[in-house]
Formats: structure tokens, C-alpha cells, sequence
């Protein structure tokens, strides 16, 4: 039993929606703290406001309340549960630390004779209030940049004028460096000092002189009762200091760090975790280094909770931080825990790691037109990849081909920069795709020294941008049939891809596969097991590469650790990287369609690179692959493995596009069949089959040219929905007015997404939106929810409110809703889930599209009607259950209201109408008893506002 035997019953304070600076590395972090302490026999309740996670599924913790994170709601939930003992806050990152302390502000803790564990009071106010931490930190001894608080506008001139530039501004009390900025001149410093002040709760700065070029690096660190402490993982950001963490490149272990400057820091980050607070949980510790032989340490800052670099640090180490910081709240002892990998070791065993992590962020500027595209101290990512490899270069590669950017890894792809003046711009001015621009540097010829000189990123890095460089540049030289086993397995090995392989030989990437199976290299297996193969690993967690072959008795072989049993198996594709248009909610269907293959007796295997997600747990799926949702990488564990047949409908469109290579190469997809996806997607063959099935949607024409574009207009009338093929989250979609915006956005289109097929349609003014989603077996359909949209059709329904069930719908419109959707599901021969949308216009419900797979809104669905509508899809798509086999029983009293959340914050500057391509991060659910609740009547009525054509 816990040390603590008084605490029977604990309550978690989750995050909310995911916005950027706060993801769903906390639905990670929460979803194992609530497995963690319902181990201990403790009753959980959370709090938290995010439908679209599986922290929130009601198979999780005790009592789930989908309530705003206020104190208001805490009270309530305080009230209804008066034998809560204590209350652990470090699970739901900034927002559950603000709300924690507002409740010890207000004196709620007190009142209800809550005890806070994983944290203490003392602890969040010293690392939040930057002059405590200052100070504190100087009277340890740990060095700090020079620096001064300023809480009105005229002390950060005297300060401004005092130090000089550049200097950092860095607001107290905010997320993902909100308002923080570095001003390199007097003329922009008014305006970045106002806007500091701002964004802080208490009006309050703290002025840095700034150590631009500086190394920055992570230490994540947990610490017991006992005052044990474990450093679980180095972080170095490849990035320097002046670009947000949640921005940067990281790699994990450091790489250029000397060993006496490490135990000097790891000291460093125990004293400083030890002098914040009495208290047993997880810390996140930052430092800078300087770049010269001295290596100079200053401490930059100190998270007393679990944090997106935790989340890095456990897929990173197979080491689950917040599993056992959980824990550590209740009393245990790091020796007296588990390694949950070996099983064997103690918790208190510190990981060391024989393979490479590289981890990119991934950022959606596109969706923020006119945003300041340049990385700074304000973080601006809204996901992140992982790439694990045996070397930094071939996880480099493996973290790029991640990224789902129509990218193939670093170079070698033709698609680089080549413009001298904006290399160096993109250089000096740290951009998004600056990871693939040294590469393009170093091609131009631009010295290492220079590209260093610009960017401070340290030159070991660099020289391996070069190596990697010169052996495309030797291979460069070969054709297919020259190419030598050397030459091919050492690029493998350095993690180029088949298809940059091909492109350097001129030839196809079928051509470089089958040159590989030829010479016989082979991708193979090993595992994440926290020990560098000291000690067995009993959790099947995955990574690939190529090494050379070994010659022992049993012959010459390359080792692989992932070993293939005899069972029934399934492979569910992932949804990569978190982006605006696909975010969690896919996680969410994709953890449960693997639990629902387990119930059936399968083994499953689950593919993804996404380090945040709950999905990429070391036992979420019975075998764990971390590896790029990229064909090459899939169809090498395809046959590896042998299954039975591929998920993809649980992956979004990530893991929809690979359909058809899938259906190419005969694997077997679980569902819905290749033929009816590829159907949905294609705008022009779906109409037909509408006019066949005497479904009315808007008049529609499609166009390969702007000759074609304006032709159609003709028959159309303004306005006119413009939307591309095979796109996500409303890409590229546009409401034109006239015959020149047209001929402008379809321009740009086709820039951006060449041989895209455009469909126009009329677009309907004035139209009311709705959505319904529903399983179909191929015989039978059951509509799981239907769905009003507050705001009017032409916002895009990821950033609409949408109520269910509908508020304004008659009789007869509500039955061409559910005609329409049994029509169409039963044409497409669904097999699983399928989502339609729809405008109502006289009376009349016209389709706009539809998307065979689960979509955004099934897990606000599940969760307001209290039903696990992935595990019976995921039933029916494996054949083993028909519609009629499950006992439907929603339960919804009043109506459940999914609202959108924005990070417009982030972008100042930047447009925030809404229109047909999609701005949203996140989302919240709010329940209404009725429809006179003056939440829904404020919604409603300002539902024109933002609408952007």
C-alpha cells in the first residue's frame, strides 16, 4: 500500500483544450497518472473541460466531469465528492497549476481539508514569479543572466536603458513563452515591453540581458519523499537560446556536452529541485551554457510539473515519468517502484540510451496568413515529431520524414532552396524549415563556418549535415546496377530514404526497394528498453535500422529483437504529428480501436511518431513501433509482421493516403475498401454517384486550369466555394466573390498543390450547417449523433460551435439528414464509421462531402452520450459484430455544445475571421440544460460575426 494510507481519493486537474503551448503531451501525462493511481486501489476524479482526449474517457478514471476549469466548477465537484483527500495539479501543465493556485488563493483547499501532493504552493509561486526564482537561485549559488523586474511601462525603459541590446522580455505567468520576445533595438521595444505587460496576469516582467548563441539544454528530473533524485533524460536543443523549447530541435542524449559540464549541471538541477519546495513528484529543469571552453552555466528555469519535454523524455527512454511521479505523490519511494519497461530494475535506476532521439517540431503558418513566420522566445508550434535511430543523422531523418510536409527526409528530394539570398535570410532569421536549409547551405557552399556564425548552432551538428551531404554527393555518382552493397547500407543506415536513394540514382523508389531486397539489407527491430540492452526488456516498444551483418554459428545475420509470434495481428496506422485540421481526436479513435482489436483476441501493433500522444505509450498496443507514419517505413513492418490487414480509418488523413499504396502492394484493409475512400475523396466521382443516388448537393464544376476555373463560374453565380481534392481541415479552401478573386486563389492553389483537381460550387448564402456520424456493417447503418452548426455553413465545421443533438431543425429536414446518411454510407460500402456534412437551405439538405473514417466529432459524441462508439466500429470492421448486435442506449439530458478554442494569441497580427479552411486547435465541451441558457443565446447570436469570405 501507498505511504500515505489517509489518501483514498485524489483529485486531477486536467489541461483543457489544446492550444499551442499546451497539447496533448498532458492527456499523456494525466491518462498514466489515472492508470497510476487506480493501481494503488485510489478512487479518481478529473476535472477537464477536452472531449477530444482519452484523459477524459469515462473508462478511465472513477468520476469524469466535463466541466470549465474554474473554481466554481471545482467547488461543485468538492461538494458532490466530500471524501476527496487530496488534490494532484501537476498532470494538466499550466492552466492546472493556475487553477490550483487560485483555489489555495481563495481558500478552497482549506475549506474542503484537501491536501496537495506532487507540488507544494511554495514551489509554484518561486518558479513562476521570475524575481523569487531569481533570487533564490543567486542565493544557491546558481547563476543567472542579469536581469530586473519591471511592473510598469517607465521601469522597463530605465531597465532597457541600463542594460542595453538585445534584451529578453519574459512575462510572468504565462504558456509557451506568451508575450515573451527578444528586442534586438530601441524602436521596437515600446511595443514589445506593452505587449509583455499584457500578457501577464500581474502586469509584471522580467527584463533579461540576452544571451543570444548560448546552448540550451533540458534536464528531467523526479524526486521521493526520501529526497532521492533521478535524472531521467539530457535534452539538448540543437536550436541555441532565443527560440522557445516547444520551437526547437532536440536531441536526446546531449550530444556536445562534456562530462564535467554535465555532472556540474546535473548537481546544479538536484540542489535547485531540492530548494524550491518540500515536495515528491517531476521537475523540468533548463540551463543555458555558453559556447566557448569556460562552459559558463546559467539556470533559465524550473517546471515543478510534468511537461512537454516529460512527455519527450519518457517515449525518449521508454522511462514513464509521469506514471511514476504519480506515484511519488502518494509517498513511494524510487526504490521501492519498478522499471516499467525491465520489470526487473528499480525506478531509481537511471535510463542510459544506445540509440539517438531527434525531435522537430511541426507548425501550421499556413493556416495563419500574414503570421510572423520567424521562431522566437513565443512558441508557435502545434505538434512534434520523434525520430529514434542508431545514429543523430539517421533519426534526423527519420524525425524530417515525419513531419508529413511533402517532404522525403533532409535534401535529396529537389525540393531545397536555392536562392542564395533566402537561405541566408532563412538563416539569420531562424525559420520554420531551417532543419532543411543548413542542408541546402552546405549544397550551395556556403561555409560551416559562416552558416554557424549566423545561426550559433553548435559545429558538431553541422559537420554531420556535411557528412550526410558527401554521401549524396558520392552516390550521386552511380547508376542503380553500379550502386554497392557498401555504399546503399551506409545510407540506409544515415537514414536516407528509398525515394532520396532514388532520386540521387535518377531512377524509381520500386527500383531502389527491390536493389535493397536483392543485396539483402534489411530493416531491422530493436528495442526502447531504458538500459542499453543491460538487462532484458519485457515491453515490446520498437524502433528500426540497418547494421552491418554479424557472423556466428548460426550463420550471418543482422539482429533483429522484434520477434513475430503465431497470433491473429493488426496493425493500426497513427496519425503523426498534431496539426490544425487533425489533431488528438484521432488518438482518441485510434487507442480504442486497438483495445477493441485486443478484446477480440488480436495482437496489436500501433505505428506512430508522435512523442505527445497516449497512443504511443509503451502499453497502449500489444507491440509499439516508433516509427514515421512514411510508406517505406510501414511496409517494411507490414512484412515483418504478417497481419491480418491494416486500420487506417482510425488515423485520419494521414493514415488515409496510404490507403492506396496499401491496396497497391495487396495488404488488406480493415473496412471500408481502398476503392469507396478513394470515391469520398474524389469531389468529381462522389457528385455522380449523389446524382445516382438523387442526393442534391450545390451545382458544382471541376477545373485543372483557370481557363476552366472562370469557364465554370459562368454557369455557377457567385459566391463560389473553392476547394481542393485529398485536403484536411478545409486546406486551401476559399469563398470567391468575383471572377478576380477566383482567378487569384486558384493561382495560388495550384502553386501550392500542383495537379490538384479544384471543385467549385455554388455556395449556398445564408445556409444552415449540420453533421452526422454513423456506423454501417455494409447492410445496416446507425446514426451515432447528428449535429447543428451555430455558426452558418461556410465556416468550417472543425471551428463551428455545433450543438447535439439539433436545436432548430424541423421534422422534415431531420429525415433527410438520416435518408441522405443511410443512402450514402450503404453506396460507399462502409465498413466502420463514416461522417457526412451537410447545408439546409428552404428546407432542402444538400451533401457537401463525405468522409468514410472517423472523423473530429466521434469522440465529443462518445462523450456526451456516454457510449463507446470506436470500440463497436472497430468490431464491426473487423467483422466480428453486425450494427444489430450492439444495444445502442444514448444518454444525453438537454444538449451538448462542442466549442472551438483558438490560439490566435500567438499571431497578433494575423486575420481572425473564420471561413472554409480551418483555424482551431482544440475544442471544449459545454453542457445546457435547455436552449434559454444564456451561454447558448450569447453563441447564437454572434454567430455572422466572423465569417470570412
Amino acid at each position: 500500500m501507498p505511504k500515505n494510507k489517509n489518501i483514498k481519493s485524489i483529485l486531477i486537474i486536467g489541461s483543457g483544450p489544446i492550444i499551442i503551448g499546451q497539447a496533448c503531451e498532458f492527456d499523456y501525462a494525466g491518462s498514466q497518472a489515472i492508470r497510476s493511481l487506480k493501481e494503488e486501489g485510489i478512487e479518481v476524479t478529473l476535472i477537464n473541460s477536452n472531449p477530444a482526449t482519452i484523459m477524459t474517457d469515462p473508462s478511465l478514471a472513477d468520476n469524469v466531469y466535463l466541466k470549465p476549469l474554474t473554481t466554481k466548477s471545482i467547488i461543485e465537484i468538492l461538494k458532490i465528492h466530500p471524501n476527496i483527500d487530496a488534490v494532484l495539479p501537476t498532470m494538466g501543465g499550466q492552466t492546472a497549476l493556475n487553477l490550483c493556485i487560485e483555489a489555495d488563493d481563495k481558500g478552497i483547499w482549506k475549506d474542503f481539508n484537501i491536501e496537495l501532493i506532487g507540488v507544494d504552493i511554495d514551489a509554484i509561486n518561486i518558479t513562476e514569479d521570475r524575481e523569487l526564482f531569481r533570487k533564490l537561485m543567486i542565493k544557491i549559488g546558481i547563476g543567472q543572466a542579469p536581469s530586473t523586474i519591471a511592473n510598469s511601462f517607465l521601469k522597463g525603459k530605465e531597465i532597457a536603458q541600463e542594460y542595453g541590446f538585445p534584451l529578453v522580455i519574459r512575462p510572468s505567468f504565462t504558456l509557451g513563452g506568451f508575450g515573451a520576445s527578444i528586442v534586438y533595438d530601441k524602436e521596437s521595444f515600446d511595443d514589445l515591453l506593452s505587449r509583455g505587460l499584457e500578457a501577464s496576469p500581474i502586469h509584471e516582467v522580467i527584463i533579461d540581458k540576452a544571451l543570444l548563441g548560448w546552448k540550451e539544454f533540458e534536464l528531467e528530473l523526479l524526486r521521493d519523499k526520501n529526497d532521492n533524485v533521478v535524472i531521467i533524460c539530457t535534452i539538448e536543443n540543437m536550436d541555441p537560446m532565443g527560440i522557445h523549447t516547444g520551437d526547437s530541435i532536440t536531441v536526446a542524449p546531449a550530444m556536445t556536452l562534456s562530462d564535467t559540464t554535465f555532472q556540474k549541471m546535473r548537481d546544479m538541477a538536484i540542489l535547485m529541485m531540492r530548494s524550491i519546495g518540500d515536495f515528491a513528484g517531476g521537475c523540468n529543469v533548463q540551463f543555458a551554457v555558453s559556447p566557448d571552453e569556460k562552459e559558463d552555466i546559467i539556470a533559465i528555469e524550473i517546471n515543478p510539473r510534468v511537461s512537454r519535454s516529460s512527455a519527450l523524455a519518457s517515449k525518449a527512454t521508454g522511462y514513464p515519468i509521469a506514471k511514476i511521479a504519480a506515484k511519488l505523490s502518494l509517498g513511494y519511494h524510487l526504490d521501492e517502484l519498478n522499471n516499467q519497461i525491465t520489470k526487473t530494475t528499480s525506478a531509481l535506476f537511471e535510463p542510459t540510451l544506445d540509440y539517438v532521439i531527434v525531435k522537430i517540431p511541426r507548425w501550421n503558418f499556413d493556416k495563419f496568413e500574414g503570421s510572423d513566420r520567424t521562431l522566437g522566445l513565443q512558441m508557435k508550434s502545434v505538434g512534434e515529431v520523434m525520430g529514434i535511430g542508431r545514429s543523430f543523422q539517421e533519426a534526423l531523418h527519420k524525425a524530417t520524414q515525419s513531419l508529413e510536409i511533402k517532404r522525403n527526409g533532409l535534401g535529396a528530394d529537389g525540393k531545397g532552396v536555392k536562392d542564395y539570398d533566402k537561405i541566408i535570410q532563412k538563416l539569420t532569421y531562424a525559420s520554420w524549415d531551417r532543419v532543411f536549409v543548413i542542408y541546402d547551405a552546405i549544397q550551395m557552399g556556403i561555409p560551416l563556418s559562416r552558416i554557424h556564425e549566423i545561426t550559433k548552432i553548435d559545429m558538431w551538428f553541422l559537420k554531420q549535415y556535411e557528412e550526410l551531404l558527401a554521401l549524396e554527393n558520392e552516390i550521386s555518382t552511380y547508376k542503380l546496377d553500379s550502386l554497392t552493397y557498401e555504399l546503399l547500407l551506409e545510407a540506409k543506415q544515415k537514414g536516407f530514404a528509398d525515394r532520396q536513394i532514388a532520386h540521387m540514382l535518377g531512377c524509381w523508389e520500386s527500383e531502389v526497394h527491390a536493389k535493397r531486397m536483392e543485396l539483402d539489407i534489411h530493416r531491422v527491430f530493436k528495442l526502447v528498453d531504458t538500459c542499453a540492452a543491460e538487462f532484458n526488456a519485457q515491453t515490446p516498444y520498437y524502433y528500426s535500422t540497418f547494421e552491418n551483418k554479424m557472423t556466428t554459428s548460426k550463420g550471418c545475420y543482422a539482429d533483429n529483437e522484434s520477434k513475430v509470434s503465431t497470433k491473429k495481428k493488426i496493425v493500426v496506422l497513427g496519425s503523426g504529428p498534431n496539426r490544425i485540421g487533425q489533431g488528438i481526436e484521432f488518438d482518441y479513435c485510434c487507442v480504442h480501436g486497438v483495445l477493441a482489436a485486443k478484446e477480440l483476441g488480436y495482437e496489436t501493433i500501433m505505428i506512430n511518431c508522435n512523442p505527445e500522444t497516449v497512443s504511443t505509450d509503451f502499453d497502449t498496443a500489444d507491440k509499439l513501433y516508433f516509427e514515421p507514419v512514411f510508406w517505406e517505413h510501414i511496409y517494411d513492418i507490414i512484412k515483418h509482421e504478417k497481419p491480418e490487414g491494416v486500420i487506417v480509418q482510425l488515423g485520419g488523413q494521414t493514415a488515409l493516403k496510404l490507403a492506396e499504396k496499401l491496396d497497391k502492394w495487396g495488404v488488406k484493409i480493415i473496412g471500408t475498401s481502398f476503392e469507396a475512400l478513394d470515391l469520398a475523396e474524389d469531389r468529381k466521382r462522389f457528385s455522380e454517384l449523389l446524382v445516382d443516388l438523387d442526393i442534391p448537393f450545390p451545382k458544382y464544376g471541376t477545373a485543372t486550369t483557370a481557363d476552366e476555373a472562370s469557364a465554370i463560374a459562368d454557369n455557377l453565380d457567385f459566391p463560389i466555394l473553392v476547394r481542393p481534392s485529398y485536403v484536411l481541415g478545409g486546406q486551401g479552401m476559399k469563398i470567391v466573390i468575383n471572377k478576380e478573386d477566383l482567378e487569384k486563389h486558384v493561382v495560388g492553389l495550384w502553386r501550392k498543390m500542383p495537379n490538384n483537381v479544384l471543385l467549385l460550387d455554388h455556395y449556398l448564402d445564408g445556409a444552415i450547417e449540420a453533421e452526422a456520424d454513423a456506423i454501417c456493417d455494409g447492410e445496416d447503418v446507425y446514426i451515432i449523433g447528428i449535429m447543428e452548426h451555430i455558426e452558418p455553413c461556410g465556416v468550417h465545421s472543425g471551428d463551428s460551435n455545433a450543438t447535439l443533438p439539433p436545436f432548430n431543425l424541423g421534422e422534415f429536414v431531420m429525415q433527410q439528414i438520416k435518408d441522405h446518411t443511410k443512402k450514402i454510407a450503404l453506396a460507399l460500402k462502409t465498413v466502420g464509421l463514416i461522417n457526412i456534412q451537410f447545408a439546409i437551405k428552404d428546407d432542402i439538405v444538400y451533401i457537401i462531402e463525405a468522409n468514410p473514417r472517423a472523423s473530429r466529432t466521434v469522440p465529443f459524441i462518445s462523450k456526451a452520450y456516454q457510449e463507446p462508439y470506436v470500440n463497436f466500429a472497430t468490431k464491426v470492421m473487423l467483422g466480428e459484430n453486425k450494427v444489430k448486435d450492439f444495444k445502442f442506449n444514448p444518454q444525453l439530458e438537454g444538449f451538448a455544445i462542442k466549442q472551438p478554442v483558438f490560439s490566435f494569441n500567438k499571431f497578433p497580427n494575423v486575420d481572425k475571421k473564420l471561413g472554409p479552411e480551418m483555424k482551431s486547435t482544440g475544442e471544449s465541451i459545454l453542457f445546457i440544460d435547455s436552449l434559454k441558457d444564456d451561454q447558448f443565446y450569447e453563441l447564437y447570436s454572434r454567430r455572422k460575426m466572423y465569417l470570412n469570405k
